[in-house]
């Protein structure tokens, strides 16, 4: 259970803080002596900008805001300092733990509780010993005292909640999450949080013809799914709505063309991108955005199976259009092609789809950036460049010129699921493009998602990376309509 997250007017004397500190002068209100003061100072200065004071009936966390970077990056080194300290924190078992600011920039209190909120996730779902489920040690209740906004404190508490939801989805190994599993986990999200789910079982999909869906499920035992879920206020304040589309291969062995061992562990976060728009809808309705917001979630697993599709196969897609396949590891974009031209039938605003994609991608930016390939108004890339920087899940923008279309054309059907080894991540998002009627952002996260040790707060067993962008990004696209409408 993420601990409870409350806004304080005053606190006491005996209880716990963290305080980030913009000075090196130590604020009175933490009631330290002169000697603790001195103490505090000399570690600051020796120890990176930490020093932990243990007055027995009370811990004093002090963290120094860094120097000399912009503010987005400030602020990430706050949420990184969480992570930092996080084993001192949960070692002093506070039930409750208060965290401030002084002297520093107006939200650095929820910066850091963010990074730490983050950072102490733990998958112990199927530990059997209490104490190895990593919740015992938890803060009951992190409470923020400072000039933090309420509203502000609301959002943390929801999009972080979101983001323990959508690892949770995540981690979950396949033989507990198929695809119908998947399913059922949305629509019980959507039961809590209020928005609609309407999943799609095998004879619909067959009914539609959703060629890509239907072929890289050939080789399950298991059925695929197509999930639709809708946030729809009365008073939203687009007129077209906003897509999101997730992949969602529950597990990827790369069919046929089977992966190698090293390759193929972890495959059971091949769903992420399923994953994070769910959760980013959870916040949506939670948080009660003025949008009209449709997410597409296209399941299955990848499996060798009797039947399994293979290379040379001819797919008839849900638009029509035909496909060969060239690799049935290029599996992931088949699925989100055919939700990509579902999406047109809501003719919406923007396209945005999220994917565990291309290798790559994650050999382009490592771990530090997403890859975003758009035909979409600047206004929508540039929107979301700034809200990568401010929750530094950044995004590095990849050409998406006609020429790299080029290297997916097919002798026998209208493309091919892959191109060369030039270029990968592009023409990935090319052979997508082609799907989509109307704008299209696609996000791959292959780099920053599937990650071999922990980044910070992103931690290496699925770390739902692209949830808090896409939330940020909307929330501000509704702000600046609700302004420009007024």
């Amino acid at each position: 259970m993420k601990p409870e997250l409350k806004k304080i007017s005053q606190y006491k004397d005996n209880q716990s803080v963290v305080c980030i500190i913009g000075t090196d002068e130590i604020p009175d209100f933490l009631k330290l002596s002169g000697k603790e003061k001195e103490y505090a100072v000399k570690h600051i200065r020796a120890k990176n900008g930490f020093a932990i004071i243990n007055k027995y009936d009370r811990i004093v966390y002090l963290i120094r805001q860094k120097e000399g970077y912009p503010l987005h990056r400030i602020r990430e080194e706050i949420r990184r300092s969480a992570y930092v300290i996080r084993k001192q924190i949960l070692a002093g078992s506070h039930s409750e733990l208060i965290v401030t600011s002084h002297a520093s920039y107006r939200g650095s209190e929820l910066d850091f509780t963010e990074g730490l909120l983050l950072s102490i996730y733990k998958f112990g779902k199927y530990k059997t010993s209490e104490e190895e489920t990593g919740t015992g040690s938890y803060p009951v209740r992190i409470m923020l005292y400072g000039d933090a906004d309420q509203e502000d404190v609301k959002w943390l508490n929801i999009i972080t909640d979101a983001v323990w939801f959508s690892r949770d989805l995540i981690n979950e190994p396949v033989n507990h999450l198929n695809a119908s599993g998947l399913a059922r986990e949305i629509s019980r999200a959507g039961e809590e949080s209020g928005f609609s789910v309407e999943v799609l079982t095998k004879g619909k999909i067959e009914a539609l013809k959703m060629g890509g869906l239907l072929a890289v499920n050939k080789g399950s035992v298991d059925p695929p799914v197509f999930c639709i879920l809708e946030w729809k206020p009365k008073r939203h304040v687009n007129k077209a709505p906003l897509v999101l589309v997730g992949k969602g291969i529950v597990y990827d062995t790369g069919g046929l063309n089977l992966k190698t061992g090293e390759h193929m562990a972890g495959m059971h976060a091949d769903m992420a991108g399923a994953a994070i728009v769910s959760g980013v809808m959870k916040v949506v309705a939670q948080a009660k955005l003025p949008l009209h917001v449709i997410a597409l979630v296209p399941s299955t697993d990848n499996r060798p199976g009797g039947n399994a599709y293979t290379q040379g196969d001819i797919l008839t897609m849900y638009n029509g259009m035909t496909v060969e396949i060239g690799n049935t590891d290029a599996e992931g974009r088949l699925i989100l092609a055919d939700a990509i031209a579902y999406a047109s039938k809501f003719k919406p605003e923007l396209i945005i789809d999220i994917a565990t994609l291309t290798g790559s991608a994650a050999m382009t930016f490592g771990n530090q950036a997403i890859a975003l390939m758009s035909n979409a108004d600047s206004k929508y890339t540039g929107l979301l460049e700034e809200c990568g920087d401010d929750v530094y899940e950044r995004v590095a923008r990849l050409p998406f010129w006609d020429e790299y279309g080029e290297l997916i054309k097919s002798d026998v059907a209208d493309m091919r699921n892959i191109g060369g080894r030039e270029a990968g991540a592009i023409t990935a998002g090319k052979f997508l493009e082609r799907f989509a009627e109307f704008p299209l952002v696609h996000l791959d996260i292959a780099g920053t998602e599937i990650l071999k040790k922990d980044d910070f707060y992103r931690l290496k067993n699925s770390p739902a990376n692209g949830l808090r962008l896409l939330a940020t990004f909307l929330r501000r696209l509704a702000a600046t309509v609700t302004i420009k409408t007024k």
